[in-house]
């Protein structure tokens, strides 16, 4: 009998980590599908067990990362403009290393109808095509993770760029200590809320 309910038990942990709340992606807007995808696909990252970042005493607690509810308002055209003088800054991260990053350009956009500058880095001697777009707005250590968040570019930037807030992310050290993060830098910070994207993880906090 022992053997019979350790085995009912194992199932049914195995399908509550397997279950992931799905949207019908043939209901949403087209314009935000890939929105509603890349969160699928970031949760099923987390559930599987050979992937997680997380710790193991969070793995067994956790149901699925939370999400603003996607929206056009925060998928915005920005104006890129590439710098002529490339400046190297270290950027230290949250394990008390550095990284060394080119200021790469800047990008020019209208959001909650105010105006903002976004400076976008590149890693020293990049060979990949990763553009690290940070930022931190006032939403920080309540409604999002308090170090900021990042938004993934591709290399290299056209004049006209969409930046999808609703892709904004956490980075590995909102879920886990061990892993070196950078820090945002105060140029990359926005005075508005930016109510799209990732939210806090809450399990760390706990």
């Amino acid at each position: 009998m022992l053997t019979l309910w350790l085995s009912i038990v194992s199932c049914q942990e195995k399908r509550y980590h397997a279950e992931i709340a799905r949207v019908n992606l043939d209901t949403v807007p087209k314009h935000l599908k890939t929105v509603y995808e890349w969160q699928q696909d970031k949760n099923e990252y987390f559930f599987d067990p050979n992937t997680s970042p997380l710790r193991p005493k969070e793995k067994k607690r956790f149901d699925g990362l939370e999400f603003f509810t996607p929206t056009d308002e925060y998928q915005v055209k920005a104006l890129f403009r590439e710098v002529l003088k490339k400046d190297t800054i270290p950027l230290k991260t949250t394990t008390g290393s550095v990284t060394n990053e080119i200021v790469y350009g800047n990008l020019y956009f209208e959001l909650n109808d105010l105006n903002h500058v976004l400076p976008v880095y590149r890693e020293v001697d990049a060979s990949d095509d990763y553009v690290f777009l940070p930022f931190t707005d006032v939403t920080n250590g309540d409604l999002t993770y308090g170090g900021g968040r990042y938004i993934d570019l591709t290399y290299p930037l056209k004049d006209s760029v969409l930046i999808d807030f609703n892709k904004a992310y956490n980075p590995y050290c909102a879920y886990n200590p061990k892993y070196s993060c950078p820090l945002v830098p105060s140029a990359n910070h926005l005075d508005i809320s930016v109510l799209a994207g990732e939210k806090s993880f809450d399990l760390f906090k706990k």
